[in-house]
């Protein structure tokens, strides 16, 4: 049997036949890659269109420049400009930060480090419940955050004995004079690098004790109910916590 070969076939008795073997590949053209490359280019989907209660709830139309159809009609400020679609900007006065400057002797919140800057303090704080007084101290230490009235961490050597009462999470039910406050205090177990004074402290809820006072000055409660800062005319704000803060 005859056998020849040359690059693509294999010859049997001068008889040529393919092989089921592939043919070495030749080099492309870079101009052949490209066109190959543009055609099977899928064409851009065009964006669904919203839902016109969707467009109503955002505020604007968002129609580049297109005439606007009646189920863009916006509910506040106008959505059109010579009858083409506008974006409506909401009011710069709700997002900015209205700071209160300090006068003297005072401090303001947004002076204050973040993170938070923790200090040792030596005023005078006394907090009540029930006619009872359950901290009486000069040692606290205050933690200070920007946009955040301070926080008074008080050393568990200056709280009445049986003022704590140990709750699931890592706060204290306080409790004096037959009345019981759930979730009143909290404390850090193993505070972050950097804040290892507060082990051993507890720092109460100003609006779940009958009174707080910091030098004789009687402390308001920081807006919100979520954070425990304490406000005095000592600090000025405005302070966040209350709606519509909680991004300061």
């Amino acid at each position: 049997m005859l056998v020849h070969q040359d690059s693509s076939f294999v010859g049997v008795r001068g008889r040529r036949l393919p092989l089921p073997c592939r043919r070495p590949r030749q080099p492309v053209p870079s101009d052949a890659r490209g066109r190959r490359a543009h055609a099977r280019r899928r064409p851009r989907r065009r964006p669904a269109a919203r839902h016109p209660r969707r467009l109503r709830a955002h505020g604007r139309w968002s129609g580049r420049g297109r005439a606007v159809p009646p189920s863009a009609e916006t509910e506040g400020p106008a959505g059109r400009v010579d009858g083409r679609a506008a974006r409506v900007v909401p009011d710069l006065d709700d997002h900015l930060v209205r700071r209160v400057e300090p006068g003297p002797g005072q401090e303001s919140v947004w002076d204050y480090p973040r993170p938070p800057r923790l200090e040792p303090s030596d005023a005078h704080v006394v907090v009540e419940l029930e006619g009872v007084t359950i901290v009486d101290t000069t040692a606290s230490q205050r933690v200070l955050e920007t946009s955040h009235p301070p926080v008074f961490y008080i050393p568990r050597a200056d709280i009445a004995p049986g003022a704590l009462v140990s709750a699931e999470r890592r706060t204290w039910c306080v409790t004096a004079g037959g009345r019981t406050e759930p979730d009143a205090a909290w404390t850090y177990l193993e505070p972050m690098p950097g804040y290892e004074p507060l082990a051993g402290h507890v720092a109460f809820y100003a609006s779940r004790m009958d009174a707080c006072f910091v030098d004789d000055e009687r402390v308001e409660s920081q807006p919100g109910d979520f954070y425990g800062g304490w406000i005095t005319t000592r600090v000025v704000g405005p302070f966040k916590g209350s709606a519509g803060t909680y991004t300061w």
